[in-house]
């Protein structure tokens, strides 16, 4: 299972909206998951997501593959992380890498 931390506009896809307390989905992980597959488990359409997506602490592309116990942490579109460019988005390939 991952753990799926959602924020703002994002809680709707859990049990608890609740702004004063977590809230978090547990989703079963398959082989070659990755963030991107975790999200359309939930229900989550891909243009609600916004830049702001967070593998165990590190911000994370899309494409990242996870595995059981990882911690996920998800913000929608409407909230933007502040000063993104002193973060390295993992899991995303560089200019001129091949595919």
């Amino acid at each position: 299972m991952i753990e799926v931390h959602l924020y703002g506009k994002l809680r709707r896809y859990t049990d608890n909206q609740d702004p004063s307390q977590d809230s978090i989905v547990r989703v079963p992980v398959h082989a070659g998951d990755t963030i991107a597959d975790i999200t359309r488990r939930i229900g989550i359409p891909l243009e609600s997501l916004g830049p702001n997506i967070f593998l165990n602490g590190e911000y994370s592309a899309l494409s990242r593959k996870v595995k059981d116990d990882d911690r996920l942490g998800m913000f929608p579109d409407d909230m933007q992380l502040l000063y993104k460019w002193y973060f390295s988005k993992v899991g995303e390939k560089e200019p001129g890498q091949p595919g």
